[in-house]
């Protein structure tokens, strides 16, 4: 989890390949609409995240159900959000990892992305939303993805 330009996709689909895992961007689960508006810079409320949720809640129950060991890239900002996936400290077979980056350097990979629909409104929006998680791994962005799949790795204990 993380605001836009922590890196998400990136380092998911390198830890779900080193785990040989499914991988599942949560981006893929917003409706047309949203996309729109975000390409706009305007910030999504939580009227138009709860079905985008909704939608990823259903997907992970599913891969449960079925015993598949996915990594999902998911903003997840808010508590309520992560409670509303299912992910907390008690969760079963869900483990949360938050990508930690300064505001100048999401900028910073946003303005290189191209045809991405995060801007820099929509990276401020993401940051005021943002209520950091107190039972989370946190990692600094600031290393590379290979480092950063490494240290989730070994703190999650998946050699």
């Amino acid at each position: 989890m993380g605001p836009a330009g922590s890196g998400k996709t990136t380092v998911g689909k390198l830890l779900a390949f080193a785990l040989s895992w499914e991988f599942a961007d949560g981006d893929d689960f917003h409706s047309p609409a949203n996309r729109e508006k975000m390409s706009r810079g305007i910030g999504l409320s939580d009227e138009d995240r709860i079905p985008w949720l909704d939608a990823i809640r259903d997907a992970m129950q599913k891969w449960q159900a079925q015993g598949r060991n996915v990594v999902l890239a998911c903003s997840a900002l808010k508590r309520n959000y992560r409670e509303l996936l299912g992910i907390h400290s008690n969760a079963q077979n869900v483990k949360l990892v938050y990508l930690k980056g300064t505001y100048d350097l999401l900028l910073e990979r946003l303005r290189s992305r191209k045809g991405h629909y995060a801007t820099e409104q929509l990276l401020a929006s993401q940051l005021a939303d943002l209520e950091e998680p107190t039972d989370a791994i946190t990692i600094d962005v600031a290393k590379s993805p290979e480092e950063i799949v490494s240290e989730i790795r070994r703190r999650l204990r998946l050699a």
